[in-house]
């Protein structure tokens, strides 16, 4: 029996692969010199080591796949870097999108956020909201002055200055673009005042960001431009790079300091994930140009107005009450001065009103005065920082078209007015006929294929003369002879 056993143990192992060969030779061997006792004692013995063998062996094999488990999930995970796209005024709708990227990449745990800026400036309010939240973001965001022949002027200096890291590509430009316009005109103490506030905030951000803090003033105070080679020297901004890769393998292995704490980047071998604007704030983004949104207003007076003037037409009215609608919704995303707004419903009534009273052309000319004052202050800017404005050329085409409208409609009136009757009595006078009676001095004449009493001042005139009518009195015509 035991005998047996030992053979089934040796065929089981041998079907397994766990003894060696050099163990089944010993059996062999030991089968031969020895009793079937020993050949059973010698197979135990091999058989538990080559089982001891094959358990050390199979320990070995799932500590080196458990340690192998981390670096695969390790490597199969890469790092993600998450990047907007900015190339737009300074707006409330640009000022979502970076809120809603610095928040997107919170909550997906991105290693940073990259704002691709190429700005002419904008609202100093939304620039300070965009400053706020890169200052308290416990993501790193990093500014790029990307492609070449992009800009950070005005308020987009701002917004770079502020970012944990900054960066230009070659070919662009940042400095305080510090336009003067007639729109939102302010005396120079509110100038001066300010001047002396974006001053004062553009020294926090640079001393927070240990940046060119005489630089910073200076272009708020001087309207300094620099390039980015220029920016690298003066130490504005932190490096130059060409392309986006090229930058996330300059920033590798920096370490930022964030309101949470520090951070080292890891971003040589990220994925970017580009983060586009979503529906919602592309169409806030178009109505937040104040271009836009002053069209979109003179398109809904008129069509309004001309509603009220032709009823029952339908399409205008429709199309002015959404227009005006849209307008006032883009309106109340800029900083409106009522003022002018009110200079803009007062041009439009002195139009009407033209139409209505003969002022031979001095409402019109009051109109267009005060549509042009009007276009031209409906946006307050605060600062002359600030570069939100409606456009001279779009002011000065409305302009053109509206007084254009309302002449050529005063022009219709007039000549309305002045045109001789061609119906009724009144009709008749200066319309020629033929003698059908003598006038002696009374008779009949046909004028038009039609018979009428008529009565001739000059005396008589015989039958089939021509006659002139000139007046009509209690259905007689006085007619006299045509030379």
């Amino acid at each position: 029996m035991r005998f047996s056993i030992f053979y089934i143990v040796i065929f089981s192992l041998l079907l397994q692969g766990m003894v060696p060969e050099a163990a089944k030779a010993a059996v062999r061997g030991t089968e031969q010199e020895t009793g079937r006792e020993g050949i059973l004692e010698a197979a135990r013995e091999k058989a538990r080591e080559a089982l001891q063998e094959t358990t050390r062996e199979a320990a070995r094999t799932v500590s080196r796949g458990t340690e192998q488990e981390p670096e695969r999930e390790q490597g199969s995970s890469l790092k993600k870097v998450h990047m907007i796209s900015v190339d737009a005024s300074i707006n409330p709708s640009s000022t979502e999108y970076i809120q809603s990227g610095i928040r997107r990449a919170r909550e997906e745990n991105a290693e940073c956020l990259i704002i691709k800026l190429n700005t002419p400036g904008g609202l100093l309010k939304s620039t300070r909201m965009i400053v706020t939240d890169i200052l308290d973001s416990d993501v790193p965001v990093i500014v790029f002055v990307y492609p070449g022949g992009s800009q950070s002027a005005s308020a987009g200096v701002f917004i770079t200055l502020a970012a944990h890291i900054a960066a230009m590509a070659p070919g662009t430009n940042m400095g305080a673009a510090h336009p003067v316009s007639l729109q939102g005109q302010q005396d120079s103490v509110m100038i001066e005042k300010a001047t002396n506030d974006a001053a004062a905030f553009i020294r926090t951000i640079s001393e927070k960001r240990e940046r060119n803090v005489q630089w910073a003033e200076d272009a708020v105070r001087k309207s300094l431009s620099i390039t980015e080679s220029e920016a690298i020297d003066l130490k504005v901004i932190d490096l130059v790079a060409i392309s986006v890769r090229d930058l996330l393998e300059q920033v590798d292995g920096r370490e930022v300091t964030l309101s949470s704490g520090t951070k080292t980047l890891d971003t040589a071998t990220a994925e970017v994930i580009e983060i586009e604007m979503d529906f919602k704030q592309r169409l806030l983004n178009l109505l937040s140009d104040p271009n836009i949104a002053y069209i979109f207003m003179m398109l809904g007076i008129y069509g309004i107005m001309f509603e009220l003037y032709s009823p029952g037409a339908i399409f205008p009215g429709v199309i002015g009450g959404i227009s005006l609608i849209v307008a006032f919704y883009s309106l109340q995303t800029l900083p409106v001065n009522y003022a002018g707004l009110a200079l803009i419903i007062f041009a439009i009534i002195l139009f009407i009103l033209e139409i209505k009273i003969v002022s031979h052309g001095l409402l019109s000319i009051g109109g267009i005065i005060s549509l042009i004052l009007g276009s031209v202050m409906l946006i307050n800017t605060e600062s002359t920082l600030e570069v939100i404005k409606i456009s001279w050329y779009v002011i000065l085409v409305i302009v053109i078209l509206t007084a254009a409208f309302f002449l050529f409609a005063i022009g219709f009136a007039i000549k309305a007015q002045t045109r001789k009757p061609t119906t009724g009595i009144e009709g008749l006078i200066g319309e020629t006929g033929t003698v059908f009676t003598d006038l002696a001095p009374e008779g009949q004449v046909i004028v038009h294929g039609e018979f009428w009493f008529a009565e001739s001042p000059d005396g008589h005139l015989e039958k089939g003369t021509k006659v002139r009518i000139i007046k009509v009195s209690n259905m007689k015509l006085i007619v006299q002879k045509v030379i």
